[in-house]
């Protein structure tokens, strides 16, 4: 019952929602998440944080950068069935294909200056 509860308290936020949709277009760092969804960057860290505990998201350092991506599900058989259902859910949904259509411009070497 708690790796459940855990999952869907993390699903619970919008921008948690969001984050994970994002993930799935394209692995991100904290300030492309940042520029994307127009929130602070301790927000954002501390929304990855609690995806990454509930399994639904993992990171990956690659020099400079930590990138996120969706995890592939096997920490947890909820968050593997909610990461398969969001693969198809809310695609149609205005305010996130409008995030969605703007990804291609976010690049973290425009927004750090590397």
């Amino acid at each position: 019952m708690k790796e459940f509860v855990k999952v869907m308290k993390a699903l619970s936020d919008i921008n948690r929602v969001k984050i994970v949709k994002l993930l799935q277009h394209k692995m991100m760092c904290v300030c492309e998440l940042q520029t994307a969804l127009r929130v602070a960057q301790p927000t954002v860290s501390k929304h990855l944080k609690i995806l990454e505990h509930a399994g639904l998201v993992v990171s990956k350092k690659e020099g400079l950068w930590v990138n996120y991506y969706p995890a592939d599900g096997s920490a947890s058989p909820y968050a593997a069935s909610m990461l398969g259902n969001l693969r198809h859910w809310l695609d149609h949904d205005p305010g996130l294909k409008e995030i969605i259509e703007k990804l291609p411009g976010i690049r973290r070497d425009l927004i750090c200056n590397v």
